[in-house]
């Protein structure tokens, strides 16, 4: 596969305030052993079931991380997409998110800019009984689209330098590519 055949997500002047994005996760525990035993994160809250009766979250809770987690991959794989850079996320955990939950997090692009050729957006997450789990705000540098000489251009290019992969600089010196 080449860099033509990369799929590139929306660009800056692809996107604009308001589109959303709802994307509903139920987090397992296989999910939460799998981040575990990447992080060797061994807090027993995560965990213990023992441990976190003796807690204000009486259950075992979804470390934070996991939820940004949650947040980037949807970044990365939808809005705006592959080849988006997250550059700053703001997150509030509302209420704790327990083991084999089901969160609807929704997705909304609340500001463009077009200089910088970022966006702002805001997600909001519920659980099943529709309360607010988190809030949200990432600071997202959308994908560029990568530039490629046409092939005439190249081609062209391989008649004057005899394919030698020679061009010519500024200054009237030669160099190889």
């Amino acid at each position: 596969m080449g860099l033509k055949d990369i799929k590139v997500g929306k660009s800056i002047d692809e996107i604009q305030e308001g589109d959303s994005l709802s994307v509903t996760e139920i987090i397992e525990d296989k999910d939460i052993l799998l981040y575990l035993g990447l992080t060797n994160d061994g807090n027993p809250l995560y965990i213990q079931h023992d441990y976190s009766q003796m807690t204000r979250f009486k259950k075992p809770i979804v470390p934070t991380v996991l939820l940004v987690g949650i947040l980037t991959s949807n970044v990365s794989k939808h809005l705006p997409g592959p080849g988006s850079h997250i550059v700053d996320i703001s997150l509030n955990v509302i209420e704790p998110v327990y083991h084999n939950s089901t969160v609807t997090f929704v997705f909304e692009v609340e500001r463009v800019d077009e200089r910088r050729e970022q966006v702002t957006i805001s997600v909001i997450g519920t659980n099943m009984e529709n309360k607010r789990v988190l809030d949200a705000e990432l600071i997202v540098e959308t994908p560029r689209k990568l530039a490629f000489e046409d092939e005439e251009s190249e081609a062209i290019m391989e008649e004057t330098d005899g394919g030698e992969g020679v061009s010519s600089l500024a200054d009237g010196e030669e160099r190889s590519e």
